[in-house]
């Protein structure tokens, strides 16, 4: 049994990959640099022959740049919405029982700051949540053709895998500098901003939970806690034996793309997933963990 794994150099791909060898399946990583396909989700030739050549009985598609900022509109539409589209139409070509999962976000949601499921309406309020929404259309009329094909909301996740860019990386690397001499102050946003930090790990779970059984498509992921940045930032500080005080900046002008942000993981609970590793865990493993 095989699964293919789209946007396989991510966080989420990674332990994906990990759990699928750890249930006897074979994962193949797909990215457009690094795994064991290279390759281009948007580009159907190479979906369709390599749908073809593997015939798996997973297919994930994780693939996509993680900004909601316009300038990524064509590259997100790409990766996001034709790469679904490309997917969807090869499986139902050469595999129409795999059992397929999109990788959705709440942040096509209409937030007004009361946790959202999976019923909650869609607002396209970037190029990002468009291309979000388009996808969970793509897989609903795929569905009504007869195919397995899962939405999962995911709401902020953490990992050491994370990539710098993310604030939650940019604190733990800032500890560990600091504790090493090479870096004197912190300079971050708005602290007040609450979300949730559940486990990569865990989410991963999730997802099989999810596409594993056949009567929920569609769930919000996450763990419904939400804390705020500085939260955030005293537990990584704190993990590491620092007052967060003497070391943070908070930046001037800053203006978040949320206050609160917070799933409604109720569906995804009913099949029997909770998260494992709390947020001081959380905290912990990415201040010690490279």
């Amino acid at each position: 049994m095989r699964s293919l794994i789209f946007g396989a150099s991510g966080q989420d791909g990674h332990y994906l990959a990990e759990l699928c060898r750890s249930r006897g399946i074979l994962p193949i990583g797909v990215s457009r640099s690094t795994g064991d396909r290279c390759g281009d989700v948007a580009d159907f030739a190479f979906v369709d022959s390599l749908v073809g050549e593997y015939s798996p009985a997973y297919i994930f598609h994780l693939a996509a740049r993680s900004t909601t900022h316009h300038d990524a509109l064509f590259e997100n539409n790409a990766t996001i919405t034709e790469g679904t589209v490309n997917l969807l139409e090869a499986a139902r070509r050469h595999c129409p029982d795999a059992r397929i999962f999109i990788a959705g976000s709440g942040l096509q949601f209409k937030n007004t700051g009361a946790p959202i499921s999976a019923d909650d309406p869609f607002e396209p309020l970037s190029a990002y949540a468009a291309a979000r929404i388009a996808s969970t259309f793509m897989a609903r009329y795929y569905r009504s053709l007869g195919m397995k094909t899962y939405v999962g909301y995911l709401f902020h996740h953490e990992s050491p895998l994370r990539k710098p860019e993310h604030v939650s990386k940019q604190v733990a690397l800032a500890v560990r500098r600091i504790l090493q001499r090479e870096q004197e102050v912190l300079d971050i946003g708005d602290l007040t901003v609450a979300k949730e930090w559940t486990f990569a790990g865990d989410v991963a779970e999730a997802i099989m939970t999810l596409v594993d059984q056949d009567s929920v498509f569609e769930a919000a992921i996450g763990s419904g806690i939400t804390y705020t940045i500085r939260e955030w930032v005293e537990a990584c500080f704190r993990s590491a034996g620092l007052d967060w005080q003497q070391y943070v900046r908070v930046k001037e002008g800053f203006a978040p793309e949320y206050r609160l942000l917070v799933s409604d993981p109720s569906a995804i609970r009913r099949l029997g997933w909770a998260p494992r590793i709390g947020f001081e865990e959380l905290a912990t493993m990415m201040v010690q963990q490279p």
